[in-house]
């Protein structure tokens, strides 16, 4: 393996992605998640459809080809087809698509399950489909659905397919392991076989998470000599989903030395863009996307991390628009206490340090998450200086909420001491009082205002309705990210804590 080698990566977020439960995506946001992937992250391919879904899909397609077509990126954009004569190909040429991904049986028993035909029959199918396709100025690849189970059970069915689909005009050969039920060792050996047998043949594989093995399957199919890989944004799809983008990207450069069109630094965004749009949160573990993986907890790490970077791998977090954080909590050393007050500008005596480390670890043991932007008030709060100066008060606020009507928010603010009022209505209480808070900041003090990118609410367990209420929200200013948490027990009275505090965060630094 060498970096003069280089794989190309074909994204199906919004075909195969699309299919994981609950998720469906809008035509604009399919157009947004089709631009991030061809523009900002530089995929080769996207996958963006099946045939003949519904009038809805067709004018989502239209709209990322319309798009396309402007940005001249029309040949890297690829619609799901199906062998049934002229219908799907209508269907993908009605939408402006001039590339057909078509779905054929990779093994005998969906053949003879399905269809009930013959592998002669099913050639004869699939060549009068591509001759159609032809005529419409379609290009075709390939699916061998259900191949994994196929070359596994009845290899000889697979090769009879391969022997008549080599002699039609077919770009590239797309193996899935649909099921999920391959592993590395069986990966390597049949695509092995599969080039082997057809050396001129372009091969792509397209992995399923069923055993947690996709991104093994995927290391083993490109050292075995595969062209192509599938993948989804934070491995959405059927079932256990696909193989991960941005895990296969680190494992293709990181383990096997090979070169992808992929601008890592945008992987982080475009997650999140995704994360976004389908509602499925992403894990704080998940490699290189998740929340936590470039956060040091242990204080040993920070210290080693310190003296010579003894705790950090290839994986630097600046590759994928991201930084190292080091956790706040009972596991904190003295270390971890001095990165994030080295972040902040403040500097501590050791005494000083040992008592704000000593107040971490009590909150810790307390189970209160402790954010970097908190810092400052247990240092004010430890060394008895009081809590910071409040340059922004909350003098009075009335949220109403009745059915059938917007949440309305009325707001006395003040700020470097004026006062200032405001109303506004939004989607929700909290949502009212942010567009009331904006007012304020735009219309009466002439300022931008942070844009608030992830909002998460955590409760005790147990089920007591009094419970205590942790919200932290996650702030993006000047593409800076802020974090702040109010802890009450009404959530939405949390949520104003954690803005109020943000607030004076900013007017700290604006003095």
């Amino acid at each position: 393996m060498g970096k003069d080698r280089t794989i190309e990566i074909m994204d199906t977020t919004l075909r195969d992605g699309e299919q994981t439960s609950g998720v469906s995506f809008m035509p604009h946001e399919k157009l947004m998640i089709a631009r991030a992937l061809l523009q900002d992250l530089n995929v080769d391919r996207i996958e963006v459809a099946s045939a003949r879904v519904s009038e809805g899909e067709k004018e989502a397609v239209a709209s990322i080809m319309r798009w396309a077509n402007q940005a001249g990126k029309t040949d890297r954009v690829e619609v799901l087809g199906f062998v049934d004569g002229t219908k799907s190909v209508d269907w993908i040429a009605e939408s402006g698509c001039g590339r057909m991904n078509l779905l054929c049986k990779g093994s005998r028993k969906h053949l003879e399950g399905q269809l009930h035909k013959s592998v002669e029959e099913h050639l004869a199918d699939i060549q009068s489909t591509i001759d159609y396709a032809q005529q419409k100025g379609i290009k075709v690849n390939v699916y061998l659905e259900d191949w994994s189970n196929g070359i596994k059970e009845s290899s000889d069915y697979v090769f009879t397919l391969m022997d008549g689909l080599s002699k039609m005009p077919v770009e590239r050969f797309m193996l899935p392991d649909t099921l999920g039920i391959l592993n590395p060792i069986e990966v390597s050996q049949f695509i092995g076989e599969m080039i082997e047998r057809y050396p001129d043949k372009r091969f792509d594989f397209h992995a399923h998470n069923d055993y947690d093995l996709a991104i093994s399957n995927v290391l083993a199919a490109v050292t075995a000599g595969c062209q192509g890989i599938h993948t989804s944004v934070n491995g959405l799809g059927e079932r256990a989903g696909n193989a991960p983008l941005a895990s296969v990207q680190a494992v293709l450069k990181d383990h096997l030395h090979v070169s992808t069109h992929i601008d890592e630094s945008r992987l982080g965004e475009v997650s999140r863009l995704v994360e976004s749009y389908s509602g499925i949160a992403i894990p704080p573990n998940k490699p290189i996307t998740g929340e936590s993986v470039f956060t040091q907890v242990a204080g040993v790490h920070a210290d080693g991390d310190n003296k010579a970077g003894l705790y950090q791998n290839a994986l630097l977090p600046e590759r994928f628009g991201r930084k190292r954080e080091y956790a706040l909590g009972k596991n904190s050393g003295k270390a971890n206490i001095l990165k994030n007050l080295e972040e902040l500008g403040l500097e501590l005596s050791p005494e000083q340090t040992k008592r704000v480390t000593e107040r971490i670890i009590e909150l810790g043991d307390k189970k209160e998450l402790v954010t970097q932007e908190d810092l400052p008030y247990i240092v004010s709060d430890v060394l008895k200086h009081g809590a910071p100066e409040e340059h922004v008060k909350l003098l009075s606020y009335v949220v109403t909420t009745a059915y059938g009507l917007k949440p309305l928010a009325s707001v006395r603010l003040e700020v470097n001491g004026q006062t200032y009022e405001e109303s506004a209505k939004g989607d929700g209480q909290f949502d009212a009082f942010v567009r009331a808070i904006r007012h304020i900041y735009k219309n009466r003090l002439g300022r931008e205002f942070p844009w608030l990118t992830n909002y998460t609410v955590s409760i005790p367990p147990g089920g007591r309705t009094d419970a205590l209420v942790q919200t932290v929200i996650t702030w993006n200013w000047n593409d800076r990210i802020l974090r702040t948490r109010g802890l009450d027990a009404d959530q939405t009275e949390a949520a104003i804590k954690s803005t109020i505090k943000m607030l004076n965060l900013l007017e700290d630094e604006n003095l």
